[in-house]
């Protein structure tokens, strides 16, 4: 796997964008700042999925920002997108890695240090660590906090995205304290102004990076 930037990972809910063109939503967040993108879609058919993916993947080739689709390995190589991203109640990570080869993107949803290892030793390329807090996209997520994310990046020695409830109010203080890689969010980026979301979330979390060269 080529080198990956995991700073800002956005990651799709239409539910936040209020009828707007999701492949539009998705190149906002590109031109502002969002350096990987993942497609979650739920409750839809795979055909939509298929087409939804055909749309957004066009963004992403045009600035070259790695797709991850969530949880449909078939949709994946449908677009041939650049990765699949797989939570505990998906297909495992070593069965993900061994359907997409060596070559393609596979993270791995981690609530602790055991699932993180777990990933890592399966072929995960990168762990998405959280609930770092509450959060409106999955109420029901374990929430770890900061310490938890902390635990599971000294844990491992791939990268590190912290999720959950991660925000520009927020994200400060989960960089700078967990030693993650960047920070993954949904409602963080999607839900309202966009640009100014990505923006001020992409401010803080250099802001935070710089602070832990010092």
């Amino acid at each position: 796997m080529k080198w990956i930037d995991f700073t800002l990972y956005a990651i799709t809910d239409r539910s936040f964008i209020k009828g707007m063109d999701i492949a539009e939503a998705v190149e906002i967040a590109i031109k502002n700042g969002v350096t990987v993108v993942q497609l979650r879609e739920k409750d839809i058919s795979s055909r939509e999925f298929y087409e939804i993916a055909l749309k957004v993947k066009e963004v992403t080739r045009k600035y070259n920002v790695p797709l991850i689709i969530n949880d449909r390995v078939d949709i994946a190589l449908a677009v041939d997108a650049e990765g699949v991203h797989v939570g505990p109640d998906d297909l495992p990570v070593g069965v993900v890695r061994r359907i997409l080869g060596p070559d393609k993107i596979v993270g791995g949803s981690a609530y602790s240090v055991e699932e993180a290892v777990k990933a890592e030793k399966e072929g995960a390329d990168y762990i998405g660590a959280g609930s770092v807090f509450a959060q409106p996209v999955k109420p029901e997520a374990e929430v770890i906090g900061i310490e938890g994310v902390k635990k599971i990046k000294e844990a491992v020695s791939i990268p590190v995205v912290a999720i959950g409830g991660v925000n520009k109010t927020n994200a400060y203080e989960v960089i700078l304290n967990s030693g993650v890689d960047g920070i993954s969010a949904i409602a963080g980026i999607f839900d309202g102004d966009i640009e100014a979301n990505t923006k001020d979330m992409l401010r803080e979390i250099r802001r935070a990076f710089k602070e832990r060269r010092k």
